[in-house]
């Protein structure tokens, strides 16, 4: 194997560093050690999130816990039927005094942007976070504006067969970066959670653990992670074998394939390692892919449905030969 680039001391500081964010997540968000895992290799990896589940199992909760470990700036969006697009990136109003327009930014400028239940409003609004999710950039009456660095968006959505919901159209759901749910807690981890005097939000006991400079320094390191050309034509190969499956509408466009390679790059990086081998794909394969495949046979249950799509991705994986 080549050598990486990276330092190894380096690379033991971001593992470090990236440990100490799971603790303090995972000591509010109990007994989801995999979720909490799923999360930091989609912040490492510079992505975007999607949460899917019903109402009540964590997803607010575990957005406000990552929030709450990194220093930099946090805003939370309700999505509602009538939220409109100037409410998320903003609107430019006349300064009467200056005698002019100014731009009054809306609450998409924060480095963790919680987007609570994306799917309740509508296509128009929902559309108005394709430039910002894909160049970091709001573009108000002909002027471009950064939204600074990091930048996540962490969204969460009810199943889409619960009322007054708006099925997310496929060109943003390509923009996350992983979709994953969180599931019920197991027993002891729910006893825990119902002794806990500590429920509502102000009273979570985080601080902040990880630096936006130090999380940057992470997510330029994760680029630079040893992919080797086998892995490479591995990728590929799963990529393109998903556009040929006849149970599939269309396969895994070339901005998942990208997704997938910082995905994986990612999690070696979060388990200690400058190069990536076959356990990251297996490990990020599902969450970064799935989203991005519709079967055929539409399903009126879109749980249901995305369990056919795991199903016909991991006969997928199975035929290729891991390198």
């Amino acid at each position: 194997m080549e050598s990486s680039v990276l330092d190894k001391s380096r690379v033991s500081w971001a593992r470090e560093r990236l440990s100490l964010l799971s603790e303090n997540i995972g000591s509010v968000i109990r007994g989801k050690e995999e979720v909490i895992e799923q999360v930091l290799v989609c912040v490492v990896a510079g992505g975007h999130l999607l949460v899917e589940d019903r109402p009540g199992v964590g997803k607010t909760t575990l957005a406000y816990c990552l929030a709450r470990s990194l220093d930099g700036d946090f805003s939370r969006i309700q999505f509602t039927s009538d939220l409109l697009p100037s409410d998320v990136l903003g609107v430019s109003v006349f300064d009467e005094r200056g005698r002019e327009f100014i731009f009054r930014k809306g609450p998409i400028f924060a480095n963790i942007v919680l987007a609570d239940e994306i799917n309740r409003t509508t296509p128009k609004t929902q559309s108005s976070l394709l430039e910002v999710m894909d160049r970091s950039k709001v573009s108000i009456d002909g002027a471009t504006y950064e939204v600074g660095r990091p930048f996540m968006v962490f969204a969460t959505q009810n199943p889409v067969d619960f009322e007054g919901t708006f099925p997310l159209p496929e060109s943003q759901m390509d923009r996350f970066l992983m979709r994953i749910s969180m599931g019920y807690v197991d027993y002891d981890s729910e006893l825990e959670i119902l002794r806990d005097p500590n429920l509502a939000y102000d009273d979570l006991r985080i601080e902040s653990v990880i630096t936006t400079e130090e999380l940057l320094e992470i997510q330029k390191m994760a680029t630079q992670v040893f992919l080797e050309d086998s892995l490479e034509h591995y990728l590929l190969r799963i990529v393109q074998s998903t556009r040929t499956e006849a149970e599939f509408r269309s396969g895994v466009s070339t901005r998942g394939l990208l997704a997938l390679k910082r995905a994986v790059q990612a999690r070696a990086i979060c388990e200690g390692r400058d190069f990536v081998i076959p356990d990251d794909v297996f490990s990020t394969a599902l969450p970064v892919l799935v989203h991005r495949l519709v079967p055929r046979k539409a399903t009126a249950d879109a749980i249901e449905e995305r369990k056919i799509v795991q199903q016909i991705l991991k006969s997928i994986i199975e035929e290729i030969p891991a390198p």
